[in-house]
């Protein structure tokens, strides 16, 4: 089984399933076909399905005219029919996995999609998830389930694995096909085949290890370092306010060292699937070997508290004009979870929003890429344009995202006041109306 799949490799003749076509799944999906491997996208989605096909594309690290291309040439398709599944030899699992009202891992999309792919595998498929999960997953649940829903044993009709997702929306430089890739299997063979998979679509080096567990608790201590870094930098925003001192100076000043020093940044908290969430996998994992991750959930909690934070700074501001927060009118200039990007996935901006209204503050937002967003079943209308009148009816203005292709100075110019929460305006002169956090 092997060799008939390393040859099929070779050959170009492997077919493709991808089940979920969002940020990780659809540009996986694009790279697969561009390789010249035939690809199928999955997902319940019907909308996602139907742009596919009609080769329109929906997210932003994928190129339009390379969707369009691939699609009309009869290289990649989408469908939710899942009976399809028998006609791949290749799947990768990339659907989310997010927290539950408890922050505990929801994992019922893998567990869904799983069943989905057992009914329909053949012998000689390899699985690969891609999503984010406690390290064990893909040993203890996704492998049993492969098997009751299929009746193969895996080594011995099917291969499987986990590799995990290295997606970064709106990196310029690091896409998909130029980032190297971690791959973990059950078995020598089946870690042979299904790197050698990645190999021949991916420009970059594969990392294999020893093991599935050994690849998902690497893509946990990927983020966990940042959700720690980021956690310590959060605190000491708080305490340089206190200590009036300008901490992006501090950390400007400390990144012209070139050893044992890398730079992370405060803000309004955490966003994106991968940071915010991780953390609350491993924690939760560790539990059942009765270990308490202190370091870990202590980093959460600062995080988890920076937009309450903001919320007090920005009363705070308020308060020093004579002004109330419950009546104010503020304006949030970004709620993108990150800088030029169209995705606010766990975006802190949206918990800042929240907290504020509750706190009876009349909330306008501009995000130059984020014309409505919902949140909490509610859809929330975005301003269309950045005016000086919309500037000038602001109590006070609060940057969550530092888009670049703002006018930074002319916000400076018509605003009553600035709360800067991720020193977007930094190349601004005049500064008497603006406070960093």
């Amino acid at each position: 089984m092997k060799q008939e799949l390393l040859n099929k490799i070779s050959n170009k003749e492997i077919i493709v399933g991808v089940v979920g076509l969002g940020y990780v799944g659809l540009p996986l999906a694009v790279e697969k076909a561009k390789a010249g491997f035939k690809t199928i996208g999955f997902d319940i989605q019907s909308q996602k399905v139907d742009m596919v096909n009609a080769g329109h594309n929906y997210i932003g690290d994928v190129v339009d005219e390379d969707l369009k291309e691939i699609v009309s040439k009869g290289l990649l398709s989408a469908t939710s029919d899942f009976s399809f599944i028998k006609d791949v030899d290749f799947v990768a699992i990339c659907v989310p996995t997010p927290l539950d009202i408890y922050q505990q891992p929801d994992i019922s999309y893998v567990k869904s999609s799983t069943k989905s792919i057992a009914k329909y595998m053949k012998r000689g498929t390899m699985v690969v998830l891609e999503s984010t999960t406690y390290p064990g997953t893909t040993e203890e649940l996704i492998k049993p389930l492969l098997e009751e829903g299929s009746g193969l044993k895996c080594g011995e009709d099917f291969y499987l694995g986990f590799s995990p997702e290295r997606v970064d929306p709106g990196n310029l430089i690091y896409k998909t096909k130029n980032t190297p890739k971690v791959v973990g299997a059950i078995g020598e063979d089946a870690l042979e085949v299904i790197a050698a998979m990645y190999r021949a679509v991916l420009e970059s080096d594969v990392h294999t290890v020893s093991s599935p567990a050994i690849a998902e608790m690497e893509k946990i201590l990927e983020n966990t370092y940042r959700n720690i870094n980021i956690g310590l930098v959060n605190e000491l925003a708080i305490l340089c306010n206190k200590m009036n001192i300008n901490l992006w100076e501090v950390i400007d000043a400390a990144k012209t060292k070139p050893y044992g020093f890398q730079a992370f940044y405060p803000g309004p908290g955490l966003g994106g699937h991968c940071i915010p969430l991780d953390p609350y996998y491993l924690s939760w994992k560790a539990r059942e070997f009765g270990f308490h991750t202190s370091m870990i959930e202590s980093s959460m909690m600062i995080n988890d508290r920076m937009p309450e934070y903001c919320m007090e700074r920005a009363a705070n501001i308020l308060n020093r004009y004579e002004k109330s927060l419950k009546g104010s009118i503020i304006l949030v200039l970004g709620v993108a979870y990150k800088q030029d990007i169209d995705d606010y996935r766990e975006s802190p901006a949206l918990v800042v929003i929240d907290i504020l209204k509750g706190k009876g503050a009349n909330i306008k937002y501009y995000d130059p890429y984020i014309f409505e967003y919902k949140y909490k079943g509610e859809k929330n209308q975005g301003e269309k344009k950045l005016t000086k009148e919309l500037l000038e009816s602001a109590d006070l203005v609060m940057v969550t995202a530092a888009h670049t292709n703002v006018d930074y100075d002319f916000v400076q110019q018509h605003s009553k006041f600035i709360f800067d929460t991720k020193n977007a305006m930094k190349s601004v002169v005049n500064r008497q109306n603006i406070e960093l956090l």
